[in-house]
């Protein structure tokens, strides 16, 4: 039999397939940040390119989400609280369920800068698309004895006036919806309650999954959402009390995947303009122990 170059070449490149990598090899996984600076250190840094708190515009914000903190205080906050708990950049994994809107990443980005890179578990308004399967793929890529962070919530935009539901956006004259996926669904909700939507023979469609299921998760809010003074405002809190219980589903039914211990952060995001800081309602920041267990309430920490 006659074998070619060619042959031999292609043979070579399959036997290497199944040759044992070499030791020492780059490993792929996420990355877990490793370093001598602590969360809290971390965090400092990154607020030194943060806007100036501006006084009115966070007065503005906090009569509209009583409760709210900015992302600067929420971080500090967090980080040294989590530290008290044996949390460190060198043994978390983040793991996220915001919204796809660039707008909710600003608060993702910042602890990415603390924790390392982030397991998405979400998508449109923030739901938890991953499930429980994603929760599971994720637990096992915590480091050994290690921990999980796990931040999730609706977003809302106010603008530097007040509007709720809507926000500036750099290089963008327009002033626009946020969060835009939210409102949709709210819109498709009226049209119920109202009377006005259509009949249709279609159920479902795979490319726009995302946005028919929110849908049909914020169906059973159509009352409150009626019956509230200003829908913008109430939109959001509807979103997260959907989200909160399914979240904490996953984490009960993944709880053995937990290894040393899981923070659960959850509340409303609130984007503003460039030119001013972000906000963040908590509503829950939960400790699970080993077992699976909430074992402390750490909110009122952000509460101080």
């Amino acid at each position: 039999m006659k074998v070619t170059l060619a042959s031999l070449a292609l043979l070579a490149t399959a036997s290497e397939a199944f040759t044992a990598s070499p030791v020492g090899r780059q490993s792929t996984s996420l990355n877990i940040l490793a370093g001598t600076e602590s969360a809290t250190e971390r965090v400092a840094k990154i607020m030194e390119s943060k806007p100036e708190e501006n006084a009115a515009f966070d007065k503005l914000v906090k009569s509209s989400f009583p409760g709210a903190i900015s992302n600067k205080a929420l971080e500090s906050k967090v980080a040294s609280i989590l530290e008290g708990k044996g949390l460190t950049p060198a043994n978390t994994l983040l793991c996220t369920s915001l919204c796809c809107d660039e707008l909710a990443r600003s608060l993702e980005d910042d602890l990415n800068k603390v924790y390392g890179h982030n397991f998405n578990l979400g998508g449109l308004s923030g739901f938890p698309f991953a499930g429980n399967t994603g929760f599971g793929a994720m637990s096992a890529h915590v480091p050994d004895d290690g921990y999980c962070l796990l931040v999730h919530g609706p977003h809302v935009g106010i603008t530097q006036d007040g509007v709720i539901g809507k926000v500036e956006r750099s290089g963008i004259a327009l002033v626009d919806n946020c969060c835009g996926s939210a409102i949709a669904a709210s819109n498709y909700l009226s049209g119920i309650t109202d009377g006005g939507a259509k009949i249709t023979t279609k159920l479902q469609q795979f490319s726009d999954f995302q946005q028919g299921a929110v849908q049909e998760l914020i169906l059973p809010f159509g009352k409150r959402l009626n019956d509230a003074d200003n829908r913008m405002k109430e939109l959001p809190y509807a979103l997260y009390d959907s989200q909160d219980i399914l979240v904490r589903d996953i984490v009960s039914t993944g709880s053995g995947g937990i290894k040393k211990g899981l923070a659960l952060l959850s509340g409303i995001q609130i984007n503003t303009s460039p030119d001013t800081l972000d906000y963040f309602h908590p509503l829950r920041f939960d400790y699970y122990d080993e077992n699976g267990k909430v074992v402390e309430d750490l909110l009122p920490g952000l509460k101080a």
